[in-house]
Parts: C-alpha cells; structure tokens; sequence
C-alpha cells in the first residue's frame, strides 16, 4: 500500500508543482498568457515550460521516495506513470513543438524524477 501511496503522492505533488510554476510563468513572461492557448510560444517560453516540468518532476520524486521510505521502486513506478500519461499527450502535440522540446520534456520526467527520490535516504523517517 504504501509503494501505491507514494506513487498517487508524487503524482499529486507533480501537478501541484506544475501548475504553481504555471501561474508564475505567466506573471512573469510577458505576452505568455496571450499565446497559451494556442501553444505559440517563443523559444524562451519554451525553455520556461522545460524547466517547469523538470521542477515539478523533482518535486514528484522526492514526494514519492519521502512515502515510500526511500524506497525507489515507488520513483521508477511513479516514472512509468507519467510516461504513460504524457507521451500519449505528446505524442498528439507532436506537430505543435519542436522535437527537441518533446525529447527534453519526456527525458526530464526520467531523469528529474529520480534525482528526486535520490535525495532521499533509503528508509528515511525524517
């Protein structure tokens, strides 16, 4: 039960994250509000998205790893999550951003997720 906690934990915290970076983005690159909807952004807005995600997927991890204990079955499980949320999602926006920005966001969910939980020490009762 707890690995599935964990997992629903660093999902909620992904979300959190994400769209608390989101409002600042908004407020403070200009004209970001104007093109979201049409997803026409310029390459510093791009940029800004990235790094968003990558918060949001350091966040999860390091959420997920403190439930489960340090365990990281729970951040690899919580990896395969959101890949199989969001590359189907890319995969529809594909023609709306460059291919690097896919490679970049779907690489950071791996990635930043697991420096996330590796912040936490294995069986952590902190």
């Amino acid at each position: 039960m707890r690995l599935v906690a964990a997992v629903l934990g660093g999902f909620v915290a992904w979300w959190v994250v994400a769209t608390i970076a989101n409002f600042a983005v908004r407020a403070l690159i200009p004209g970001y509000s104007d093109v979201e909807s049409a997803l026409t952004f310029t390459l510093g807005m791009q940029v800004a998205r990235l790094v968003c995600g990558a918060l949001a997927s350091l966040v999860a991890g390091w959420v997920a790893a403190r439930i489960a204990r340090g365990d990281r079955r729970a951040a690899w499980a919580l990896v395969i999550a959101l890949l199989a949320l969001f590359i189907p999602v890319h995969y529809g926006l594909w023609d709306r951003f460059p291919a690097w920005y896919h490679l970049i966001f779907l690489a950071s969910l791996v990635v930043a997720t697991l420096a996330g939980a590796a912040l936490v020490r294995r069986d952590s009762t902190r």
